[in-house]
């Protein structure tokens, strides 16, 4: 081989090992090394940017999300201690070092299977809440088709490779947009260091947060880092700025932190949240009337708002339905549906008032009263 065919061969090895994505750079015109990757904004669910967003993949300790997420929603008493059971001791991977016989509370495995991402944390919690790492798997599938997820399978609470545990980029963004609903868990995933207090077979554990753009990122939020050699670095990321928030998913992407990074950014360049229909305001001029022939308006009670980029304000359309005859105020009357590119995005219920000013009043009294201590 030629030497300058050898330089041209080592110099691309050197590029390929040693990716970065610049902050500011454009990460459509550069795609990703990521073999999976999808960025959402997380109350509607657009996806922002995509690159084989269906493709089947490992997906390592990222799998903790779908794990906390399904501890959180069949756990009532977070304080609750589990002993710890001998199959929960010496888990192969990241350990926060259980004990068998051990007593630790419900809330501390939680910090440990997010912060340290301890396998032994994972089973000890799945053995707990489903009685079997087997039954907590199933349990697992529930919770990610609930959360709108099509093509992900668990075989495990901790993400180590098995043949029939994967999910997709898109699945993963999706459970993630929904765990960070649960103020629990968005607590736990956005917590730098953490203390789990000694116990009678262990002394004070001291956590910190593999995420490291929780300490780079501006709004960062969390959430979960994963690594084995099938599903090689995985990140799932979120941030929160100008009332958007943005989750992100790279598998097997090995700049994953560079890369997130670059995606979240961009994500706030490109869009925006744009309201599309505001609560509490009269909406359409159809006439209701009480039963005392008083005129009644037609309002909704939530706001809807949906990330745009700059010139796709005229793409939405709102189609009014009523089903009912309104006998007074605060009737529901019928529904509103929000399209956007001519796909529904959005449908809620619309009711009378008899007077807007009521419901403008209300809003006031709210935005004042909200921050009192009883």
């Amino acid at each position: 081989m030629k030497r300058s065919s050898i330089l041209l061969c080592l110099l691309a090895l050197i590029v390929t090992i040693n990716v970065f994505v610049p902050k500011n750079m454009p990460v459509q015109a550069l795609g990703s090394s990521a073999r999976g990757m999808c960025v959402i904004e997380a109350s509607t669910g657009r996806v922002l940017y995509e690159q084989n967003k269906d493709r089947q993949l490992a997906m390592a300790s990222t799998t903790k999300v779908v794990t906390a997420l399904t501890v959180l929603n069949n756990c009532q008493d977070l304080e609750e201690e589990i002993v710890v059971a001998d199959k929960s001791v010496g888990i192969g991977g990241t350990s926060i070092y259980l004990r068998k016989g051990e007593r630790l509370k419900v809330k501390d495995l939680l910090y440990g299977l997010m912060l340290r991402s301890g396998n032994d944390a994972a089973t000890a919690l799945a053995i707990h809440v489903g009685g079997s790492v087997e039954k907590f798997a199933e349990m697992m599938e529930d919770t990610a088709k609930q959360c709108g997820a099509k093509h992900s399978s668990f075989a495990n609470p901790h993400g180590l490779d098995e043949k029939e545990h994967y999910t997709t980029a898109y699945d993963l963004a999706l459970i993630s947009a929904k765990a960070l609903e649960n103020p629990i868990f968005r607590e736990i995933v956005s917590t730098k260091n953490y203390l789990i207090p000694a116990t009678e077979k262990s002394e004070i554990r001291y956590l910190h947060n593999k995420n490291k753009l929780l300490s780079k990122l501006d709004g960062c939020i969390g959430v979960k880092t994963g690594f084995t050699d099938d599903a090689g670095r995985c990140l799932v990321s979120a941030t929160e700025r100008n009332g958007m928030r943005v989750v992100c998913v790279v598998l097997n992407c090995g700049p994953m932190f560079e890369e997130s990074t670059a995606l979240l950014n961009q994500a706030y360049d490109d869009y925006t949240m744009h309201k599309v229909v505001e609560a509490n305001t009269h909406l359409t001029n159809k006439a209701f009337y009480d039963d005392k022939n008083n005129l009644l308006y037609v309002y909704c009670k939530e706001n809807i708002a949906y990330p745009i980029k700059t010139g796709e304000e005229k793409l939405f359309e709102i189609n009014y339905k009523y089903h009912e005859k309104a006998k007074s105020s605060d009737n529901e009357v019928g529904t509103l549906e929000v399209y956007f590119k001519k796909h529904l995005i959005k449908t809620a219920k619309l009711y009378t008032i008899n007077s807007i000013e009521i419901l403008q009043e209300k809003d006031i009294l709210n935005s004042i009263t909200k921050d009192w201590v009883a």
